[in-house]
Order: C-alpha cells, then sequence, then structure tokens
C-alpha cells in the first residue's frame, strides 16, 4: 500500500507565533500552499513538512498523500477498518480520515 508524502498536520491557536516558532527550528514556508492569512500553510525542513492549521480543527493529525485515495479506501474498507469520514466523490481530489486504536486521526490527502 503506497501512502505517499508524509506530514503532521498542527491544530495551532495562533498561526503568525507557530509560523515564527518553526521558522526559528529552520522551517520555510512551502510557496503556493497557504498562508498566515488563510489561516493554513505547509512548512518544510529538509524533507520534514508540517502543517500549520488555525480553527480548522481540534486535534493535531497525521497526514499522507496517497496517489489513489479511493483505491486506498477500498483497500481499508476490505480490511474492516472504519472510515471516519469517506471519501467524497468518483474523482478528482479528495481526502478520508480513519483514527488508529488509540484515537488518533490519520487523513489520507489527495490532491
Amino acid at each position: 500500500m503506497e501512502l505517499g508524502l508524509f506530514s503532521l498536520s498542527l491544530a495551532v491557536k495562533d498561526i503568525s507565533k507557530s509560523k515564527a516558532f518553526y521558522e526559528a527550528l529552520g522551517f520555510d514556508a512551502m510557496p503556493s500552499c497557504g498562508s498566515v492569512e488563510d489561516k493554513w500553510l505547509m512548512m518544510k525542513n529538509g524533507t520534514t513538512m508540517i502543517g500549520l492549521f488555525e480553527g480548522m480543527f481540534e486535534e493535531n493529525i497525521m497526514t499522507f498523500n496517497p496517489g489513489d485515495v479511493r483505491a486506498l479506501q477500498a483497500s481499508l474498507v476490505e480490511q474492516g477498518i472504519a472510515l471516519d469520514v469517506p471519501v467524497k466523490g468518483d474523482s478528482g481530489p479528495g481526502h478520508l480520515i480513519v483514527k488508529d486504536p488509540d484515537g488518533n486521526a490519520i487523513m489520507f490527502d489527495q490532491f
């Protein structure tokens, strides 16, 4: 099962403060991947990626970017894994969310 790129999506209270903090750790905002004004952005340091999201969700989320989220969903369902949020639509960008046995959210986001 190919999961694609991985990032940690962080629910932040103040995106400007969070951006400054992660810049101090060597992260750079990725061009055309959100902005402080949009209240979300992606940051990268080497091969490590994090997303900062203000007001979009309550908890931190592990995020993978598979090439075919619908095929991944079919595989998860076949294995008996419950979907918290199934993919909407039959084609194009989409995402699904599952939770691991400890309640940690995992999003599979195809863009």
